[in-house]
Formats: structure tokens, sequence, C-alpha cells
């Protein structure tokens, strides 16, 4: 009797070690995102893991940084893009894990001003930007490279807009920093979408852009092939679940059925 008790208890020890060793090797996904997605893959996050999961480790930034930081060899599990060029680039170099592309956010592009402004702005073709600056700046995420700027210029270029307004352009590395020179006043207008607006008690919008001015806002995410956290697949797939869409939609987000490309 007392070897059977021996036995088993030596057999309990056994398991445990086991389950404490997978459970310190288990490491949670590293997740690189736009930095558009800070408050809501941030709340994703926290549903992951209050459903006994390791939280993700997130790290934002301008979608194209992160797809540079990729296609040098940076260590990472999942990304997601605020646009499809820059998953195409990472793709194209052969570091997305086959059949794990999904679009599945859409975004609104909006014009922005301190929240002590009066007014809106009709934006629609011609309409006189250049003049409401007047000596000020209008604040944007880089248009040569990150995907807010892009569209924020397509949309410009697209209503006659941006001959009369790209040299006053400041421009920021990511749409958050663009976010912030209009929260600091060191701007009188701001591009950025309408999620960063809403996550900003110091902007208020004042116009929409037209989504026929620009390509479609649409936000693709993937696996890695590099990655190596088991978690990352579980991840992804609850980003684009009805309930992880449900999330991105509470901060504005216009979740879409998940479109594998």
């Amino acid at each position: 009797m007392r070897l059977a008790a021996r036995f088993f208890s030596v057999l309990l020890a056994v398991f445990a070690t086991l389950w404490l060793a997978t459970a310190a090797t288990a490491k949670p996904p590293l997740v690189l995102a736009a930095a558009s997605l800070q408050e809501s893959l941030n709340a994703a996050a926290d549903a992951w893991a209050a459903k006994h999961h390791e939280r993700p480790v997130l790290s934002f930034a301008s979608s194209s940084a992160l797809a540079k930081q990729i296609d040098a060899g940076a260590p990472a599990d999942l990304f997601i893009s605020a646009d499809e060029p820059w998953m195409d680039d990472v793709q194209k170099n052969g570091f997305l894990a086959p059949g794990t592309r999904i679009s599945f956010l859409g975004n609104t592009l909006v014009l922005v001003a301190p929240a002590a402004s009066k007014g809106m702005v009709a934006i629609r073709a011609g309409f006189p930007l250049a003049q409401a600056l007047g000596d000020g700046k209008l604040s944007m995420a880089d248009p040569v490279s990150v995907p807010a700027g892009k569209y924020g210029k397509a949309s410009l270029t697209a209503l006659g807009v941006w001959p009369s307004v790209k040299d006053k352009v400041v421009r920021g590395d990511s749409v958050r920093a663009a976010l912030a020179f209009v929260e600091r006043g060191e701007a009188p207008y701001g591009i950025v979408y309408a999620t960063d607006a809403l996550s900003s008690k110091a902007v208020r919008i004042v116009g929409v852009f037209p989504s026929s001015s620009h390509p479609p806002i649409t936000y693709p995410i993937a696996r890695l092939a590099a990655s190596t956290s088991q978690e990352a697949e579980g991840f992804r797939l609850f980003l684009i679940s009805a309930q992880g869409r449900a999330i991105f939609r509470h901060y504005g987000f216009l979740p879409h059925r998940p479109q594998a490309l």
C-alpha cells in the first residue's frame, strides 16, 4: 500500500514537472500591428487573456515600418497592416504562413481639428482647405509610405486639392504621430482615421472624406512563416471571429466578413 502511494506521488510529481516545463516553454505571440489599432487590439488581447491564454505582446508602429522590420528578419508571430500593399510586400518576400492572410477590418478617413475649434468643413471637390489652413500646417502621416498618409494624399488628389496644400503638410511617421500634432495645437487640421479621432478627447472630427475618393481602407492580418508561438494561430482566429470583430466595432472600425487573399 505504501509502495503504491509512493509510486502515485512520484507519478504526480513527474506530471507536474512536465506541465510546468510545457507552460514555461509556451510563449505568447508577438503581434506587429498598425498604430491605429492600439486601443482596440489591447482590448482584444485582454479578452483573449481572460480566456486563460497568455496575453499577446503587442508592438505598434506604421505598417511600413513594421513590414520593413519583418523583411529584415525581425522575429514576430502575427502582422496586421493598415493596407494591402505592405502586406503584399511581406508576402512577396515569402514571410507569410500560407493560407493565413485575411482581410477583416475597414476604417474611415476624416479631417480633425483641436477640440476647442469651431465649425465644420464640407469635404468635396475643390474645397478650400488651403484657405482654411492659412499660415498653419496640415498634419498627415507620411503620404509616401504610411497607409493613412497614402489614403489622404489619394483623396486630396482626387478632390483636386493636393497641389494647393502639399507644401503645407507636416508629415508624421505614423497616423498617431499625425494625430499628436493636432492634439498639441501644432497644426489646425489633420487627416487621420475615424478610430484615431475617437480615441482622443483633444480633437474632434470636422469632416469626412468620401470613400470613393481613395482606395478602400482595409486591414489584413496574417501569421508569419517564422512564428514560434503555439498561441499565434489561436489568437489570429479569435481576432477574425465574431467576438473579435465586435471588439473592433466598439472602437469605431468597420469589421466585415473575413476575406481570404
